[in-house]
């Protein structure tokens, strides 16, 4: 019996979900599958402990390169919602801006103070 055959297919799963084309609208689905197999996946990597077999060890080999791949991936993706967060907040606080420009004037109710004696 093969322990890291549900593993290796539950990352083929994750690389072919990864690897579609992904919209805006569509992230939210994507993370959400991701999280779920990335639950499931760590409950059977829970199970595992040596001695491993030589299919085993074989099959591990090559689930290596594909784990990398999807670690990439998941970084880029990460890294796209980083930068799609930032100009959501610079375009609120642009459109702040152009509906209250005075909004950071400092003043005391119009009156000139002078300072010297």
């Amino acid at each position: 019996m093969n322990r890291i055959q549900p593993i290796f297919e539950i990352t083929e799963d994750m690389d072919k979900i990864l690897s579609g084309d992904m919209t805006n609208n569509d992230r939210q689905r994507v993370i959400e599958e991701i999280n779920t197999l990335l639950i499931k996946r760590d409950s059977y990597m829970e199970l595992i402990s040596e001695p491993y077999s030589d299919e085993e060890l074989a099959l591990g080999k090559k689930l290596l390169p594909t784990n990398q791949k999807i670690q990439q991936k998941m970084n880029l993706l990460f890294a796209e919602l980083k930068t799609e967060m930032k100009q959501m907040k610079k375009q609120k606080n642009s459109n702040r801006k152009y509906t209250n420009p005075y909004e950071n004037v400092q003043t005391i109710d119009g009156m000139f103070m002078d300072k010297r004696k």
